[in-house]
This record gives structure tokens, C-alpha cells and sequence, in this order.
């Protein structure tokens, strides 16, 4: 890979107590299957996010785990019933251990 995954997420900064919120989230990333040869023949290893999870204030949110099969770029938009003020904490772990994280914080009032 050229370059290292960014996530980009869609959290909003505010809502009410008992609100659902819809969040968003895309990670660039090809998602090499390991199934693909290069043009010399040779097999591409397998690259692709795993896991990925969302936590509020420490509790789980949504969590899944991805197989070869997840397009490059995975996106997910999943709700969250918000109650207090706090902080989404959003983590993809690749095949190769690496770990991308992104922290956002609503304000619910």
C-alpha cells in the first residue's frame, strides 16, 4: 500500500438525551484479497482490515469483523442512542497489526 489508511468520520458535535444519532465512517483502504496476482504472475498477499469497533464513553457500540470478500474502502453508518455528553473512539485493525484510531466527542445536552 502507497500510503496509510485515513478513516474519516461523520459523528455530530451535539444532540439531545435520548437522542439517535447516525454515524459514519469510511476507511481508505485497498483490501487486497490475496487471491489477486500482480502482472508478473506473483500472488499479492492479503492486506485487509479485520475489525473494526466503536466504543462510547468505554461501552461498546457496533462491532464486526470484515473477510476478504469487503470491497476496498469499507464504509459503515450504524445509529447510537446517546444519554450523556462523551466521546466516540472508533478503532480498524488491519491483517498486519496495525492499529487506526479516531476520537470524537458530542456534546448532548
Amino acid at each position: 500500500m502507497a500510503s496509510t489508511p485515513k478513516p474519516r468520520v461523520k459523528i455530530p458535535k451535539t444532540a439531545k438525551a435520548g437522542e439517535v444519532i447516525v454515524l459514519k465512517t469510511l476507511i481508505s483502504h485497498e483490501m487486497e484479497s490475496g487471491q489477486r496476482k500482480d502482472k508478473d504472475g506473483n500472488v499479492i498477499p492479503r492486506k485487509i482490515i479485520n475489525k473494526f469497533t466503536c466504543e462510547f464513553n468505554g461501552q461498546p457500540v457496533f462491532s464486526c469483523d470484515l473477510d476478504p470478500a469487503i470491497s476496498a474502502n469499507p464504509y459503515f453508518e450504524f445509529s447510537a442512542k446517546v444519554s450523556e455528553s462523551g466521546t466516540f473512539k472508533l478503532t480498524w485493525i488491519d491483517d498486519d497489526g496495525s492499529v487506526y484510531t479516531d476520537e470524537q466527542k458530542i456534546e448532548v445536552s
